[in-house]
């Protein structure tokens, strides 16, 4: 928790509204949101994801100089996509994909999560 600029908090809130309206095993699930009063702090309530984040898995395989299984690759290319058409289906353009912002679990389902900047395309189409 950290205290919110403006712009912050409009983008948090942002973030609250996308992902209460998204249920779908490739997004990061969203539990619930409160403000708390003595550090003006929205504080946003996720799944868990038990295994971390993509960008660790990697860092980590590259400390032991060690490859990711092919197919290992694919699943979790081919569940970011579905992640990807669930938001997009709903006008939803995430605007941050990133390994850190793609999170896993031990059971081996990937979510996408982060979604503070993404935008709701209007008439389908961002300018931005």
């Amino acid at each position: 928790m950290m205290k919110l600029s403006a712009k912050e908090k409009e983008n948090a809130l942002n973030e609250v509204r996308i992902l209460a309206s998204i249920d779908h095993p490739n997004i990061a699930g969203y539990k619930e949101a409160f403000f708390e009063e003595s550090s003006h702090s929205l504080c946003i309530v996720m799944e868990y994801c038990d295994n971390g984040d993509l960008q660790t898995k990697i860092n980590n395989a590259k400390k032991v100089s060690r490859f990711t299984k092919e197919d290992d690759v694919w699943s979790i290319f081919y569940q970011m996509v579905l992640g990807l058409k669930a938001l997009h289906e709903k006008n939803i353009i995430h605007r941050d994909i990133k390994c850190a912002n793609v999170f896993l679990t031990k059971e081996g389902m990937v979510k996408l999560g982060d979604l503070n900047v993404s935008k709701v395309a209007k008439a389908g189409i961002l300018k931005t």
